[in-house]
């Protein structure tokens, strides 16, 4: 699989913002972070060292290239339904000495049940070991080669498995014997580089096909380009062309009930599994429209090559699992909401068990995604606070966006009720990190107004489209929107654990306003 984007504030993304402003931001970066010892600057060499490297035609170590990569998905129906996975690959030693082994990424046990593994070199059965040093790993497995592979030969490797049910009470990938999805990232096999020193290989070639093979009736909706539907045995083959910016590859499909609306220059699907009233439908057409005007307006307009949303009804109940804590899932929705699971950049699954109704409420959170991560931003989930609030601050707008501006205040003070008076760090980390950096963003939109900060959120991620942001880009954006010093009111809110006592005291009576300043309003 394609490697991953950079994390923001990795030595990978640490280029500075440019905006229309010539101002450096004016806070105290020794406050805010831990100085950088000169080690830094030595490590900053390492990508450039990396990109010469690979810009070598002769390879410097071992390694091999994938030449061609095809992987079918075969959904098997019935009373104990089943998805069979098939990948080959066509392998070239393209190093500098013979291969013993190649290591494979499998998908890991907490996420799916695995069931009839095995792997081939050229048709002859491969054996397996795990590679003890690698113990932080437990997904990689090693498959030692009937003989060591010379360089320049070419083999084909052939992984088969599939994925079953899960038992008893396991929080694994769930499906029914009428709809399942694969998630983007996990479920596929992933070549990992040669060992050694320049070891390379592993990453997909920039174009190679995944087919999903479903009962007829079925509607498929995959990552890639879709082509040519065969028919086989009764089945429909749906073939889909695979790029590097599809990133990773997932499939959502099954007897779903179809219905497509427009809005705000999105394409909007729904897919249930039952027929729903044209009313309820209505209903939840209006909320979403809502909610994506709202993410347009703070986050800026989604990639031009990804104007169409998917929202699937969940095959299981309860088992699309967010990725959101469940503690932060209650801070965002009503206690009878469960919150979509994002599968891709453009699709959500969910869980219909309350009723209908709850439909929008349900998928906006989710959707966000779609504005702030993948393409938008490495790491969308794997960021710094107070900057790792912000996918959660999204999903509060949009259902902000949907129910109304009393859910402001609602979210508000269920976080600070989260966090006891004299909260303390522990080991240099706040125990509330999360729900703090969300009230950090609603104090930002206190101090500055609504639409200032909507306007330097949607301009700091623009900018850093693809490469990721972190705080020193949000504090240069608020500055530049603002013409404001924010130094002093980041370190209030930063320098200290737990949450200043003038925010707290605003939101302690229950009939507390939210911001009533016309400025600050989104349009």
């Amino acid at each position: 699989m394609p490697p991953r984007a950079p994390a923001p504030g990795s030595l990978a993304s640490l280029r500075p913002l440019v905006f229309a402003s010539s101002r450096r931001p004016g806070y105290n970066r020794t406050v805010l972070f831990r100085p950088r010892s000169n080690r830094v600057f030595r490590l900053a060499l390492l990508p450039a060292l990396a990109l010469w490297i690979s810009s070598c035609t002769v390879p410097l170590g071992p390694g091999y290239t994938i030449e061609k990569q095809t992987v079918q998905v075969h959904f098997v129906p019935g009373t104990d339904p089943r998805i069979a996975v098939d990948a080959n690959y066509d392998l070239r030693n393209s190093g500098t000495q013979p291969l013993p082994s190649i290591e494979i990424r499998l998908p890991g046990p907490r996420r799916f049940r695995v069931t009839q593994l095995r792997a081939e070199w050229d048709a002859a059965p491969l054996q397996s070991e795990p590679p003890s040093e690698f113990v932080s790993r437990p997904r990689d497995t090693l498959f030692v080669l009937p003989v060591p592979w010379p360089p320049r030969q070419g083999h084909r490797l052939h992984l088969a498995f599939e994925f079953g049910r899960p038992v008893g009470e396991a929080s694994q990938l769930n499906f029914a014997a009428d709809a399942f999805y694969l998630p983007a990232e996990g479920w596929d096999p992933e070549l990992i580089p040669a060992r050694g020193l320049f070891g390379s290989g592993g990453i997909p070639p920039k174009k190679w096909e995944l087919s999903v093979r479903v009962p007829q009736g079925f509607l498929v909706h995959a990552s890639g380009r879709e082509g040519k539907t065969e028919r086989a045995g009764g089945e429909n083959v749906v073939k889909f062309t695979q790029h590097p910016g599809d990133h990773y590859p997932f499939v959502v499909a099954g007897q779903y009930t179809a219905t497509r609306f427009d809005s705000a220059g999105q394409t909007i699907y729904i897919w249930t599994r039952t027929s729903q009233e044209q009313a309820a439908l209505q209903q939840a057409q209006d909320s979403l429209a809502r909610a994506i005007r709202a993410y347009d307006a703070v986050f800026g307009t989604r990639r031009k090559d990804a104007r169409a949303l998917w929202i699937a009804e969940c095959p299981v109940a309860g088992s699309c699992v967010p990725r959101l804590s469940p503690a932060m899932t209650r801070l965002l929705l009503p206690e009878n909401v469960t919150i979509a699971e994002v599968a891709s950049l453009d699709s959500v699954l969910v869980d219909l068990s309350a009723g209908f109704p709850g439909f929008a409420v349900a998928a906006a959170p989710s959707l966000a995604a779609s504005w702030l991560g993948y393409g938008q931003n490495p790491a969308f989930w794997e960021q710094e606070p107070p900057i790792s609030a912000l996918p959660i601050f999204a999903a509060a707008l949009g259902r902000e966006a949907i129910e109304g501006p009393q859910v402001r205040s609602e979210i508000i003070r269920r976080a600070l009720a989260s966090i006891p008076l004299g909260a303390q760090a522990q080991n240099g980390q706040e125990t509330h990190a999360r729900e703090k950096g969300l009230l950090f963003f609603y104090a930002l939109q206190d101090q500055y107004g609504q639409q200032p900060l909507a306007n330097a959120l949607r301009d700091m991620i623009q900018a850093r489209r693809q490469r990721g942001f972190n705080l020193d880009d949000l504090i240069a954006a608020l500055e530049a929107e603002t013409h404001q010093n924010t130094a002093a009111f980041v370190r209030l809110w930063l320098k200290h654990p737990g949450i200043p006592q003038e925010f707290r005291a605003r939101y302690a009576n229950d009939a507390a306003p939210a911001v009533t300043s016309s400025k600050e309003m989104l349009p």
